[in-house]
């Protein structure tokens, strides 16, 4: 089962509706919106980019579906999921000034900080706007009442875990329990967030719903670690980035935060505004002889384990069980 080639022409059509029931004016803002969802271009005629993974939403439907729900009913949750994931998309590359993603030039280089801003915000609202589409696919006011708030505590999750990790690059003094706080809202809770609302949708057990949100949280934090490695050892063909682009941008990644704990010539190093290709060639080594690239490999293959252990836990079943399985895998040994 391909779970991309089953979901994601109604997932797009789907996300195609809510940004639909917009008002369409005026028509820079949403042009903007489809600009970063992958579908016009610059000047707003259709085409056809590499839109980004979907992943989240696709979590959300295949865990649905391995707990027996009708995987529909949830496309509304699953569109949500993932224009808020787009709007914070959108703000993460005016924080960092980030000029590209996905190959494409961002919004705020093409329309500036304060349109990108507003496109953004009007992602989060329909997103918003998109949940409340659950209750015309059945679900009860009550199951829809606990998807919003489970909703509502995620974006207020991710918020501080970005807030964190942007905060974190002036700090020197950090624990790796500061980074796991910072990750476990940044990046795996949306991830723990579809997994458990695709299982509310399916009218999963309590314990079941739990053991998927430990699935997706888990296997978020693999994701970002794995992310890390990449970061810095990465292949830039592959990933897009500079080679050691987080070393440059002084971003606090484990295997930079294990990194300045062991090694004084590293913190040394890091203690510098700028880094040049040099630099950053010294500061891989460094990382390497304190063994930091190996113990973060170590702390993926962790907690990729804990996420295969709920996935179990969750008695989820059937072709999409086995989808999870594989994707989850993939995740692991992905190289962008």
């Amino acid at each position: 089962m391909d779970p991309f080639k089953r979901y994601l022409p109604a997932l797009e059509s789907e996300m195609r509706r809510a940004v639909a029931s917009g008002t369409g004016s005026p028509p820079l803002l949403y042009g903007m919106i489809r600009y970063h969802l992958g579908w016009v271009d610059k000047e707003f005629l259709p085409v056809q980019v590499n839109a980004g993974k979907r992943l989240r939403p696709v979590f959300l439907l295949l865990a649905c579906e391995a707990k027996g729900g009708d995987w529909q009913r949830a496309l509304p949750a699953a569109a949500a999921v993932e224009l808020f994931h787009n709007f914070s998309l959108v703000h993460d590359d005016i924080e960092d000034h980030d000029a590209t993603r996905r190959d494409r030039d961002t919004l705020w280089t093409l329309w500036g900080e304060a349109q990108a801003i507003n496109a953004g915000d009007a992602l989060f609202a329909l997103a918003y706007r998109a949940l409340a589409r659950l209750r015309e696919t059945g679900l009860t006011a009550e199951q829809a009442l606990t998807v919003q708030e489970r909703f509502n505590e995620t974006v207020i999750q991710l918020t501080e875990g970005q807030c964190m990790d942007i905060a974190f690059e002036t700090q020197k003094a950090l624990s790796e329990g500061d980074y796991l706080q910072m990750v476990g809202g940044k990046t795996a809770a949306l991830l723990a967030l579809a997994c458990e609302i695709g299982g509310i949708i399916a009218e999963a057990s309590p314990y079941q719903v739990k053991a998927l949100h430990e699935f997706g949280y888990n296997l978020g934090m693999s994701f970002q670690m794995q992310d890390d490695l990449l970061g810095l050892w990465g292949d830039p063909r592959q990933t897009g980035k500079p080679v050691g682009s987080d070393l440059r941008k002084h971003k606090k990644t484990l295997p930079i935060i294990h990194g300045l704990t062991h090694s004084e010539a590293f913190q040394t190093l890091m203690g510098q505004p700028e880094l040049n290709d040099a630099d950053v060639a010294r500061g891989q080594a460094l990382l390497k002889a304190t063994q930091s690239q190996a113990y973060v490999e170590k702390r993926v293959s962790d907690y990729h384990q804990r996420a295969m252990d709920a996935l179990e836990q969750s008695d989820a079943g059937g072709q999409a069980k086995e989808a999870l399985h594989t994707l989850a895998q993939r995740l692991l040994n992905r190289e962008k």
